[in-house]
């Protein structure tokens, strides 16, 4: 018997999810079944302050009084921490965030964009190739400009992208009180090639857990410090209490000033951007989607590439400027094909 067996036998556990909050992510992603004919999908709800996590809802579950019915065991693995994807347009507010704290670009910060940024031999267009032309920092994320990604990379330069992919802890497992979780170091993104970090930077090429964009995001949602996600509350035996203490970072990833920023920045992208859907009338929501193909191997196909299908995504967080809980919305190929 494992020490977590031992600790556990005969106790009762109290998670943190929130019943109503769990039934409905559980309920939206079968409504959105229905509509959208998604082949999966994973909701997160977090509380940023603590790690708390409140839902955790994945597409297709099972049935647990029939587990010995299931066929495919596939439908066992939980979507927010055993299985990766690539996070596509949510993770330019990882970008941005980065440049804003070193203070390479700020809001204001104007790019012209051409529709196209040539990097060797390959060459990074916009969606549609549409070409914006001259626009702010604001603007690059409110229309989810790849080529304006590109351009804020390049001010980072790859050495000082990549130290924030590490403090953002991509690179490493969310270490959440689950059996299973798994983590990618993305070894090709740190081969050091130029294009490699261009994609990345507008979130293709890196393949990461739904869970880790939820923390990483939940930093900029916590005045800049990581949290542990957990799912157990408490663990109660005889008349022994053992509670969960919330584990957070001393130090900031970013400074207040990098929050506010940002934060601003993708309030106006729910506001007036791609975001839209997400804004709830009374309240600042700051948001941020995301459209990634799917590579082919995610697929369970042994070559290199990516597929015609797509993952869209949204992730953010409310209310914007006193932060409640920090939200995850992953969609596997549905049928609807905008892309952001």
């Amino acid at each position: 018997m494992s020490s977590d067996e031992e600790s556990t036998e005969g106790a009762d556990i109290y998670l943190t999810l929130d019943y109503n909050i769990q039934y409905l992510a559980e309920k939206l992603l079968r409504e959105i079944k229905e509509n959208l004919n998604i082949e999966g999908g994973t909701i997160i709800v977090m509380e940023p302050s603590s790690g708390k996590i409140l839902a955790m809802a994945n597409f297709p579950n099972f049935n647990p009084n029939d587990y010995s019915k299931t066929e495919d065991f596939k439908i066992f693995q939980n979507g927010a921490i055993q299985k990766f994807f690539e996070p596509g347009s949510m993770f330019k507010t990882i970008t941005m965030a980065s440049a804003l704290n070193e203070e390479k670009i700020t809001p204001e910060t104007i790019y012209i964009d051409k529709g196209e940024v040539k990097i060797g031999g390959y060459t990074i267009y916009n969606f549609n190739k549409k070409i914006w032309g001259e626009k702010s920092m604001t603007e690059v994320l409110e229309n989810s400009i790849n080529t304006g990604a590109v351009f804020v990379q390049k001010q980072l330069g790859k050495d000082i992208f990549l130290k924030y992919l590490e403090k953002f802890n991509f690179f490493k497992p969310t270490d959440v009180d689950l059996k299973g979780e798994i983590y990618s170091e993305n070894k090709e993104l740190k081969k050091g090639y130029e294009i490699n970090f261009a994609t990345a930077s507008f979130g293709q090429g890196i393949e990461i857990t739904p869970l880790q964009l939820v923390r990483a995001v939940g930093a900029i949602a916590n005045g800049g410090k990581l949290v542990k996600p957990y799912l157990v509350e408490k663990i109660v035996r005889e008349k022994e209490t053992i509670e969960t203490k919330p584990e957070i970072s001393l130090e900031p990833i970013i400074s207040s000033k990098t929050i506010s920023q940002l934060t601003a920045m993708m309030v106006s992208v729910v506001d007036n951007g791609g975001a839209k859907r997400a804004k709830i009338p009374g309240y600042f929501i700051a948001g941020k989607t995301g459209t990634s193909q799917i590579p082919f191997p995610s697929l369970g196909i042994s070559k290199k590439g990516y597929s015609d299908k797509t993952w869209q995504s949204f992730v953010g967080f409310a209310p914007a400027f006193n932060p409640r809980f920090v939200i995850l919305v992953k969609l596997d190929n549905p049928g609807s094909k905008e892309a952001s």
